[in-house]
């Protein structure tokens, strides 16, 4: 299969439709961006990355990062995380305060807001820097050492961050924050605003299509770990839309309000697409036809 004109074909046919969506305006530095912007990038676990579009440009990764948060969390610490953060869809918005009162401050799962702050947590009582775990994994995996923060960004996300200061201030209540709240935003927030193009995500990204092993070989997390973050990345990755994005595309996956959705195609490779402008539950509109492209016309679902 020759996947570069693949890709290339993808490309052509989402940017030729329709478009739909609008970038995310309630973090203004995210307003700025260009919504006409699309990337893809499969990286295989056995041969050379391929790409179309933008797929080397960064952008504002947001909530894809927080795959990495709670791989690292999870490589040193999971059965207790699994008594802080439940595994569940969460059938709600990914910054919804909703669930958290009648279930005392335990959220839903690990990657709606109020759960990967509960991550960020613990990632500071096993590594100390948070922020610095996660950018030296996603350096290291993806083979670029100039990953870092679009201070830019975080500092929009800290001034207009008040619905998560408002998670974590309400879990806190509850006990279910080791250390306090403006420790757990500030490397939240930096995290989020990490700038990462397709082609890093997906190369970041191959120890979950590896089965927990990183690209020295190494194991981050065991075989029955990288199954586990893959289901869960299944079933509540995609905020709301999980079903919907199982449905039409079948590969686990992790989307962010930046227009970025890393999907792992275990055994294969991973797949990221990048399209700023993004459907009302905040996962990218083209990069949700694009992936469902792939998968159809590839056949690689996990179903």
């Amino acid at each position: 299969m020759d996947l570069k004109a693949l890709l290339d074909s993808i490309a052509r046919d989402v940017l030729a439709a329709p478009a739909r969506g609008k970038v995310a305006d309630y973090i203004p530095a995210l307003a700025k961006v260009d919504a006409q912007k699309f990337g893809m990038a499969f990286a295989p676990v056995d041969g050379p990355l391929v790409g179309t579009g933008d797929f080397q440009v960064p952008f504002s990764a947001q909530s894809v990062m927080k795959t990495f948060a709670l791989a690292l969390v999870l490589a040193k610490d999971e059965d207790s995380l699994w008594s802080r953060v439940g595994r569940e869809p969460s059938g709600t918005a990914f910054n919804s305060l909703v669930h958290l009162e009648y279930e005392r401050g335990i959220p839903r799962n690990p990657f709606i807001n109020a759960g990967a702050l509960v991550v960020i947590d613990r990632l500071i009582g096993l590594y100390g820097d948070a922020l610095d775990a996660v950018r030296t994994l996603v350096r290291t995996e993806s083979g670029n050492p100039d990953i870092d923060v679009d201070m830019e960004v975080a500092r929009s996300e800290a001034e207009y961050g008040h619905r998560n200061a408002a998670l974590a201030h309400f879990m806190s209540s509850f006990g279910n924050l080791e250390h306090p709240v403006a420790r757990v935003l500030d490397p939240y927030f930096r995290m989020c605003a990490l700038r990462l193009s397709c082609a890093d995500l997906a190369m970041a990204g191959l120890f979950l299509a590896r089965g927990g092993l990183r690209a020295d070989g190494s194991r981050l997390l065991s075989t029955s770990g990288a199954k586990r973050m893959n289901a869960v990345l299944l079933t509540c990755g995609t905020y709301d839309a999980a079903g919907d994005f199982a449905y039409r595309v079948g590969l686990p996956g992790k989307s962010g309000v930046g227009g970025g959705i890393l999907t792992i195609l275990p055994g294969r490779g991973c797949l990221c697409v990048w399209g700023p402008a993004l459907d009302k539950s905040g996962n990218s509109a083209r990069g949700v036809d694009g992936l469902d492209e792939f998968t159809t016309r590839t056949g690689w679902s996990i179903f």
